[in-house]
């Protein structure tokens, strides 16, 4: 099943104690597989709308720069759209030193396992 994500949407995502925030930075084709670079924040928030007023106003902190997911491990992180802004030189800095790399490594594991979040 193909994901409805596109760069530069920002996700939420639910946890015990509120909700998170992860974007899209660019999303590669490998042969078969699709290979999702993301950014996470953070932050945690006590429900979705304090969430989308600090993205429009707010200054964010950045907990991981880049993470490489396979499509498989990105279906299992469990997120929804709250919007999409363009990305910026800045955000994808992490991803350009990522894909210079010559041993690049994908993440199988869901987002929320890779931060060490549940």
């Amino acid at each position: 099943m193909a994901l409805p994500f596109e760069p530069g949407d920002d996700l939420i995502f639910q946890l015990e104690s509120g909700y998170g925030l992860l974007r899209v930075l660019a999303k590669d084709f490998d042969g078969t597989d699709t290979i999702w670079h993301i950014l996470a924040y953070e932050e945690v928030f006590p429900d979705t709308e304090s969430a989308e007023k600090t993205l429009l106003t707010g200054t964010l902190k950045i907990r991981r720069p880049h993470l490489a997911l396979t499509d498989r491990a990105f279906e299992r992180t469990p997120a929804a759209k709250l919007g999409n802004r363009a990305v910026t030189e800045d955000e994808l800095v992490a991803l350009e030193s990522w894909r210079r790399l010559s041993s690049r490594h994908v993440h199988d594991r869901s987002a929320l396992l890779l931060l060490g979040l549940r």
